[in-house]
């Protein structure tokens, strides 16, 4: 019989109808693993403060970090925009960057190639400056019928609407100090 009783303490519905807890929401409803149960929060050493990627909302994270990984993402209590909460997007956001899927490589294909080849992100980035570079130098003008304005055609800027103040801002700012006089924004059109 004392077999019998100890299965029938370890069964969550029998402690719940015969214990102090009959609605199951406290002692009824937990078991040997619960108790050992440990959230991913508490064992995190440190957080970090950031922004969700997904959208122009600008959502505030709180990123739990443990031995330098993700572990937990979160929405910032603190954030005067979302208050602590996050849409289903950016509550899976970890997946960003721990997915085994994730792509870490560059896909390119050469001019005239068939064949596309992976790149790490470094060389891809210094090929984009260098071609950035050079299309300011080809596109630029000092004067315009003798008048002085120091600016390229050769670079234009296109912003999205999932881009917020803050980035519309430093983007123009970036290309305005490239000399780029064609800046746009898709939301504003």
């Amino acid at each position: 019989m004392g077999r019998v009783k100890t299965w029938l303490d370890s069964w969550p519905v029998f402690r719940q109808l015969t214990g102090p807890d009959p609605l199951g929401r406290g002692a009824a409803a937990r078991s040997k693993a619960t108790e050992q149960v440990v959230s991913r929060t508490a064992t995190a050493d440190r957080v970090v403060q950031s922004v969700c990627p997904y959208c122009a909302v600008g959502c505030g994270q709180r990123i739990f970090v443990k031995d330098e990984q993700i572990v937990q993402i979160e929405g910032d209590p603190d954030s005067p925009i979302s208050r602590g909460r996050l849409c289903p997007k950016g509550s899976a956001s970890k997946s960003l960057v721990t997915s085994p899927s994730r792509v870490t490589t560059v896909r390119y294909r050469a001019p005239h190639a068939t064949e596309w080849t992976d790149l790490d992100l470094d060389v891809a980035m210094d090929m984009i400056a260098d071609r950035v570079l050079d299309a300011r130098r080809k596109g630029w003008q000092d004067t315009d019928g003798g008048h002085p304005v120091n600016r390229t055609m050769g670079v234009a800027s296109l912003g999205g609407a999932t881009l917020d103040n803050e980035e519309n801002y430093l983007m123009k700012k970036l290309y305005s100090a490239m000399g780029a006089i064609q800046i746009e924004n898709q939301a504003r059109i």
